[in-house]
């Protein structure tokens, strides 16, 4: 049986159809189905709350009409704006005050001071075990609270710690700490203790840059801290991180190329066995200046896909330190690129070349994709599907829990 729906707003006519064809074929139905029935009069006690409609026999057709048409507005003006239960305010309080125990949770693992016996007679096993003990309660109520909240600008950041607690599954499962289905941890305190505070300390070491402990104070970080900005802001900060990213990326491509490295020719056009050195260092310069000015504008992004994509450049980078440090180009505890001209310039330039036609080329792919994610999809690539699943690379695990 057809239904058939006047709606005299276009603007409205537009958003119902809009919302019925991404709600299901069975949510249509239903939805179709009850507004049928509002209009026909079934709904009356309720148009009557609502409206303080009468339906007595003596009812006028116009002002059935308009009765239809305010119920209709108000079903639009409800999908519109949904309003944020208790649940959900409750959820939004919890995930905040979280992040700030499970930063004080993820600072007293990376302290020396937990590893070591204090003058009172605590020892640093039982530092450390409490220190664990807390770690993991704090997480726990944050992924919980997670699941619960409406505040993207944070979960988002909550479901990228989840994916670092993921990806160290093995080397916290030997300190006694194991992943649950639901995405919590739980810990073995026997465990715990065989295994020793030194493989704790060296799990949330705050020295490497690429330690489970030091991408978790990272991601809670930037969750504790992220508010939302304006549109402006947002929109200046997109652009800033695209413009960045995108000249990364042709800085790792003309590095990783063949062009770069023709060798140099005399003055009769003959090839020498000299390069140009001096336009090597400058592309090269031009890498590590824009891989900082990406990071720079593009950490505090709440969009999953950018954090995913700056986290497997951070693991290459890592992976990478030592074949830099010999070109000259260091990386600091935050992450950051420093080059030194004159180590760069001593070096050999075939295995320059040799080196970036990996590293260069992939770290412009990954490049590329922050541009996308902060650019192209500013708006709908957050990490969310339209069903509140949670979809970045590598995090099929953990889909649909936040």
């Amino acid at each position: 049986m057809g239904i058939r729906i006047n709606v005299s707003n276009n603007q409205d006519s537009s958003y119902l159809f809009q919302s019925l064809s991404s709600s299901g074929g069975m949510g249509n139905l239903n939805f179709l189905s009850d507004y049928a029935s509002i209009k026909n009069g079934s709904y009356g006690k309720l148009m009557k709350s609502y409206y303080g409609v009468s339906q007595s026999s003596s009812t006028t057709a116009s002002s059935k009409k308009y009765s239809s048409n305010n119920v209709l507005e108000r079903i639009l003006e409800e999908k519109k704006n949904p309003k944020v239960s208790k649940d959900v305010q409750k959820a939004n309080g919890n995930l905040t005050m979280g992040l700030s125990s499970l930063k004080s949770s993820v600072s007293a693992l990376q302290s020396d001071k937990t590893y070591t016996d204090t003058e009172k007679g605590q020892s640093a096993e039982d530092k450390v075990v409490s220190a664990v003990k807390s770690y993991v309660s704090d997480y726990n109520n944050v992924v919980n609270a997670a699941k619960g909240s409406t505040l993207s600008n944070k979960t988002a950041y909550v479901a990228n710690m989840m994916r670092s607690s993921a990806t160290n599954a093995d080397k916290l499962s030997e300190i006694g700490v194991t992943i649950n289905s639901d995405g919590t941890l739980e810990l073995n305190e026997a465990k715990l203790k065989a295994a020793g505070t030194s493989k704790v300390q060296e799990l949330f070491s705050p020295d490497n840059l690429m330690s489970y402990g030091s991408m978790i104070a990272s991601r809670v970080q930037f969750a504790g801290t992220s508010t939302g900005t304006n549109a402006t802001d947002n929109t200046q900060t997109n652009n800033t991180t695209g413009s960045a990213a995108v000249s990364l990326k042709e800085a790792g491509k003309a590095l990783a190329s063949d062009k770069l490295y023709e060798k140099v020719k005399d003055k009769d056009g003959n090839e020498t066995n000299k390069y140009d050195v001096d336009k090597i260092f400058a592309t090269a310069k031009s890498f590590v200046s824009n891989y900082n000015k990406m990071f720079d504008a593009a950490e505090s992004s709440s969009n999953s896909g950018v954090l995913a994509n700056l986290s497997y450049i951070r693991e290459k980078t890592a992976r990478s330190e030592d074949v830099l440090k010999q070109f000259g180009i260091s990386v600091d505890r935050k992450g950051r690129m420093k080059i030194d001209e004159d180590t760069f310039k001593k070096a050999d330039m075939s295995k320059v070349q040799q080196f970036f036609k990996d590293y260069g080329s992939s770290v412009a792919t990954n490049a590329s994709l922050v541009d996308y994610y902060m650019t192209t999809q500013a708006n709908a690539a957050s990490g969310y599907t339209a069903t509140g699943e949670y979809s970045v690379q590598g995090s099929a695990r953990y889909a649909g829990i936040i």
